[in-house]
């Protein structure tokens, strides 16, 4: 039985490196744009820190080493040059084990900044595009044949993150088994974007659809990856098709984006020769005995990995984005279970006034790239690069519970504070993060921040205001705070 393609997988090896070359690239790019304000030395979360408590054993970094911005900057700026060379094709074709080693390289150096990123770098993507990267480097040169072993290996890897994705929801129940997820969902994702208003809109069995049409293509359709063509061609389709839909109606980095690349290598060859302008060789070299049994070999190690994902995948107590062991090989995904059905937001202000009660005090919000702000304001496309910090804004309402008496803040985040105090400060690099920084010349005397309802206009609202969102305050997140050493 051929898993591989109607043809032989060339086409397949090919768009699948070239994507997953791209979305390295924006995940460099996003590293040496923000890493330093958030993790570097004078950082949210400093990596020199967290060193201090953890071993290589633990966290294996090329930073256990020594840890300097200047030598953050050199190990993504390597990672950014060898990924774009890779999506430009530059190794392609080079001698056996040479892409091996360039993908090897990739995977090690992005491993080293997740492994020290904290808080900042524990989102599901950032484990699947280690793992995605490890099992390219065994694709082999476009000159030799492909094998169907990493086909499969990264065939099983999507079959985890959309069962994984689909069986969280089922075993959450409530909005997912009624059909009214997305009822809520697009008003409440992390990150809007200019469609989502949109698709909030949408009549309700046009949403309820979508959620049934979600849970055909995440719970069944998987499943058809690992029988012949073109059946696995029209599965893969199915999750392109599905992970296209969320791409437009929201922005989740390069998840969506990750997820469509991995389905790649399950389409038909002669589906993607139609559309490629490039072609393979007049003839293929056959794969060396080495390298066959270095395939078995991988293969094998992740059979073994896969005992505890796939025991997770069958568990009533499933985990999702759940990482088994610090290589970031092997592991659980899943999207978010549960849908929040109310919105908020955590809203930054700062103000000149000596006195912080002081009615007459000017209280000015910073504004962030991608998290909603002003009311006037249409959320921004930012996927598939990834806003960290804007991520984080979004979890800290959880915190919080609401009582007759006002608003209770369960826990606060030390890079929160971290924060605030950077605000207070005035601090460069975290402003360069914002996307105003109302103090920029001058910092704030004192900082606060607010506890916001946010929900999208209605129509008639929009036309009478002009606004995306109406937004109500619900009390203060943290009173009015100004710097120990002014006080």
């Amino acid at each position: 039985m051929d898993f591989l393609t109607a043809g032989d997988g060339w086409f397949a090896r090919l768009w699948f490196e070239r994507g997953l070359a791209g979305l390295y690239a924006v995940a460099f790019l996003s590293a040496l744009r923000q890493f330093p304000a958030l993790l570097g030395e004078r950082g949210l979360l400093p990596v020199p820190e967290f060193l201090r408590h953890h071993r290589f054993r633990e966290a294996p970094s090329l930073f256990h080493w020594r840890y300097g911005d200047g030598w953050f900057r050199v190990v993504a700026g390597t990672g950014l040059m060898l990924a774009v060379a890779m999506a430009l094709g530059a190794f392609a074709s080079s001698p056996l084990g040479v892409g091996t080693m360039v993908w090897l390289a990739l995977y090690f150096l992005y491993l080293s900044i997740v492994n020290v990123g904290q808080a900042f770098y524990r989102f599901g993507w950032e484990s699947m595009i280690l793992e995605a990267g490890f099992f390219a480097a065994f694709l082999g040169p476009t000159w030799m044949e492909p094998s169907m072993l990493p086909s499969l290996i990264l065939r099983w890897m999507l079959f985890r993150v959309e069962v994984g994705a689909g069986l969280i929801k089922l075993r959450v129940g409530g909005v997912w088994l009624d059909r009214t997820a997305l009822y809520f969902h697009h008003e409440t994702q992390p990150l809007p974007n200019p469609l989502s208003r949109g698709f909030h809109r949408l009549p309700r069995w046009m949403l309820r659809g979508g959620v049934g049409f979600s849970h055909a293509v995440q719970v069944a359709v998987p499943f058809g990856l690992f029988l012949p063509q073109p059946v696995a061609g029209i599965a893969a389709a199915l999750i392109i098709v599905h992970q296209l839909l969320l791409i437009v109606a929201g922005n989740y980095a390069w998840l969506n984006w990750l997820t469509v690349v991995l389905a790649f290598v399950a389409l038909p060859d002669g589906w993607l020769a139609a559309v490629t302008p490039a072609a393979p060789p007049a003839a293929l070299a056959p794969r060396p005995l080495a390298w066959e049994i270095g395939l078995l070999g991988v293969t094998a190690g992740t059979v073994w990995l896969s005992i505890a994902p796939g025991r997770n995948l069958c568990s009533k107590r499933q985990r999702m984005n759940f990482c088994w062991n610090r290589w970031h090989l092997v592991n659980a995904y899943g999207a978010f279970g549960s849908v929040t059905q109310r919105r908020h937001e955590i809203v930054i202000e700062g103000t000149r006034a000596e006195v912080a009660g002081d009615a007459a005090a000017e209280w000015l919000a910073y504004e962030f790239k991608g998290k909603p702000g002003r009311p006037d304001r249409t959320p921004p496309l930012v996927a598939p690069y990834h806003l960290r910090l804007d991520w984080l804004m979004w979890f800290l309402p959880f915190s919080v519970r609401e009582t007759p008496r006002g608003i209770v803040v369960m826990r606060e985040e030390r890079w929160f504070r971290a924060l605030i105090d950077k605000l207070l400060e005035g601090d460069r690099a975290v402003s360069r993060l914002l996307r105003s920084d109302p103090f920029s010349d001058d910092p704030p005397n004192f900082v606060r921040a607010r506890y916001f309802h946010y929900r999208f206009t209605t129509p008639s609202e929009r036309r009478e205001t002009g606004a995306v969102w109406k937004r109500t305050c619900l009390g203060d997140y943290l009173p009015p705070t100004r710097l120990r050493s002014r006080k």
